[in-house]
């Protein structure tokens, strides 16, 4: 079964053309703890002799310190690096390790088993065409065993092996392995899944492993390497897809080449092809299909090339070319499943970054209809979800993008969601359907427009955005503000945090999600403001840097003036003029800035006041001269 070859030593060029020419299955072990996931692939490695002598002497030393099988060798310690792993005898991070036969080749990724290593896990299945889900035989079908298999069916991996493993602790009993075959198989229809294989194995001892085990006689059917040599890779299946080619780069060499470069993500193309440019619309066909060894007659799913097209099409990165007759896709709000991968909880109605592909948007969630219970598969109603969460959501994005539904082709139906502060990879998300109602709603030109408004106001339209804790004197100076410009003669508008509560607002509570939604509102109702060519001020204490950016960029650049009235936490509760930090301090008013809900200090303002050193004419005079500054008064 190995990949040696009495090639390598006679005709090595020839060895690594064959090995070139085999085809790649990535798959993944899951399951619950101590199901026996890494030892599995220790012996797939060992047998596929695929280990260096110095590597196997390593490893017998590491057995003699941390293993668990006596004077034998423990695979699972080739796979599990960390030292946290070695020491618990658990797997904590998804380790990659890569192996051959005469037949194929093969990427394969150990997933951890704790529920909390839940994101650990999407990752390694996220790229997988396979998975093998360990069963410990002595313990039967478990409730990790089950949200294991909910994701690996979640994630579109439609190729199932059940390893019903440590039979060699059940005396290799065929009544054991029917029981558990019936449980699951139960289970599976459950979540819709059909195409499962079973095999009894004994990862420790090689029972049916890469050769049929002489101890269970009355099992008939593939080994496990059997079935990972035969089983159909993702690769095959795309390639009969329709077409699908995620534009990485422009290819401008010179004024006479302009070529669309990418990975195909499905399907076929050949020059002559018609082909659709998403979202735009936009067709073509196709005149060349270039590689850095030549062009190519056709091309697969898989391959790298570069596209040149008949017309000249307005094609950027992240723009999808698709074929014509069935093409991608596009709308800018979903129905979609999201995994939530950090310790901060998703919040409906922050703005995040996706990307798909080689595109980027700015997205957010508008609600939340249910988080999924993988345990029980139950519907359970959430706002928000935490860390390894998941839940079907109503995404929203700030534009239109090509896409297909994730059950047809995962590299234009899925994305990550990223922090857009900390840039940090926050989710993962699945495409169901673009919803109906983007499909229904277009943007009405209308013929008088902010300039035409600015002109009549004489004054260019802008946000003076007050931020700060409360007793900071936000709504004091945004009102003496107003008053200073009304006696100018412009034309003005004061969003207050209190009056809009009252109406606007009024369904809105403070925990963090309210507080979002609250400010997205408001941040949408200044952007129609400044539309209107209106100067619009807002005095609300809007504590997190992510919604005061978010506001900040529904508008042009040079519209919007963040102002921090930067006072410090005693000065404010010492004018305390509502009485709300005494209030608070009793534990009688939740989620109250400042004292158990944090307030995220502006970064970069366009002024930073210090309101308990100058007095409110002084304050409003700074504004004023920056509003001037700036071309927004004459």
């Amino acid at each position: 079964m190995s990949h040696v070859s009495d090639l390598i030593a006679s005709d090595i060029a020839g060895y690594l053309k064959a090995h070139e020419n085999k085809s790649l299955l990535r798959f993944i072990t899951c399951g619950s703890v101590d199901d026996g996931k890494s030892t599995l692939i220790g012996r797939l490695l060992y047998d596929s002799k695929m280990l260096f002598e110095d590597t196997l002497a390593s490893i017998e030393a590491d057995s003699r310190k941390w293993g668990t099988q006596g004077d034998n060798i423990d695979f699972a310690l080739l796979v599990d690096g960390l030292a946290a792993e070695r020491e618990q005898g658990i797997t904590i991070d998804v380790a990659y390790r890569f192996f051959s036969t005469e037949r194929r080749k093969f990427i394969v990724a150990d997933t951890p088993g704790h529920e909390q290593y839940t994101r650990n896990m999407v990752t390694g299945a996220s790229t997988a065409d396979a998975a093998v889900l360990m069963v410990d035989a002595r313990k039967g079908i478990l409730t990790q065993t089950k949200r294991h298999s909910y994701l690996v069916n979640l994630l579109g991996i439609r190729h199932f092996l059940v390893a019903i493993n440590k039979m060699d602790l059940v005396d290799y009993s065929e009544k054991v392995f029917n029981t558990i075959v019936d449980d699951y198989r139960a289970f599976a229809k459950q979540l819709g899944i059909e195409n499962v294989t079973f095999v009894p194995v004994s990862a420790f001892k090689g029972d049916n492993i890469t050769a049929p085990s002489e101890k269970m006689p009355w099992y008939r059917g593939t080994t496990l390497m059997g079935y990972l040599e035969t089983v159909e890779v993702d690769e095959e299946r795309t390639q009969r897809a329709p077409f699908r080619l995620p534009v990485q780069w422009v290819n401008r060499p010179d004024l006479d080449f302009r070529g669309f470069s990418g990975t195909i993500a499905g399907g076929t193309v050949k020059p002559g092809d018609r082909i659709r440019v998403q979202p735009s619309g936009k067709e073509s066909t196709v005149s060349r299909i270039v590689t850095f060894d030549g062009d190519l007659d056709q091309a697969v799913a898989g391959q790298s090339v570069t596209i040149t097209l008949a017309d000249e099409v307005d094609i950027s990165r992240g723009n999808l070319i698709s074929q014509a007759d069935t093409p991608a896709g596009t709308a800018d709000q979903f129905e979609t499943t999201i995994v939530w991968m950090h310790e901060e909880p998703l919040l409906p109605g922050r703005f995040y970054l996706l990307k798909m592909g080689a595109q980027t948007v700015t997205a957010s969630v508008m609600e939340v209809k249910y988080q999924v219970n993988v345990n029980t598969l139950e519907h359970v109603a959430a706002k928000t979800l935490g860390l390894n969460g998941i839940g079907v959501c109503t995404l929203n994005l700030d534009r239109a993008i090509g896409f297909d539904p994730y059950t047809e082709n995962r590299d234009t139906g899925g994305y990550i969601l990223v922090d857009r502060l900390s840039n940090a990879t926050v989710g993962a998300g699945m495409i169901h359907f673009a919803l109906r109602r983007s499909q229904n709603i277009h943007v009405q030109h209308v013929d008088v427009n902010k300039a035409a408004r600015n002109r009549l106001n004489g004054q260019k339209s802008c946000v003076v955005w007050f931020t700060g804790l409360s007793g900071s004197g936000k709504s004091t100076i945004a009102n003496l503000l107003e008053k200073r410009l009304h006696a100018m003669g412009h034309r003005t508008y004061l969003l207050d945090g209190d009056n809009v509560r009252h109406g606007l607002n009024k369904d809105l509570g403070f925990t963090d999600a309210d507080r979002i939604e609250n400010i997205r509102r408001v941040a949408e109702v200044a952007k129609l403001m400044v539309d209107a060519g209106v100067i619009v001020m807002t005095a609300f204490i809007s504590p997190f840097q992510a919604e005061r950016r978010m506001a900040r960029s529904l508008v042009e650049p040079g519209e919007f003036f963040e102002i921090h009235m930067d006072v410090p936490l005693a000065v404010a509760e010492e004018r305390d003029v509502k009485g709300l930090y005494k209030k608070a301090r009793r534990g009688e008013l939740k989620n109250f800035t400042g004292i158990d809900s944090r307030y995220e200090t502006p970064e970069a303002p366009e002024l930073r006041l210090a309101a308990d050193k100058m007095t409110p004419e002084e304050s409003v005079d700074q504004i004023v001269a920056l509003l001037r500054e700036r071309g927004c008064l004459p």
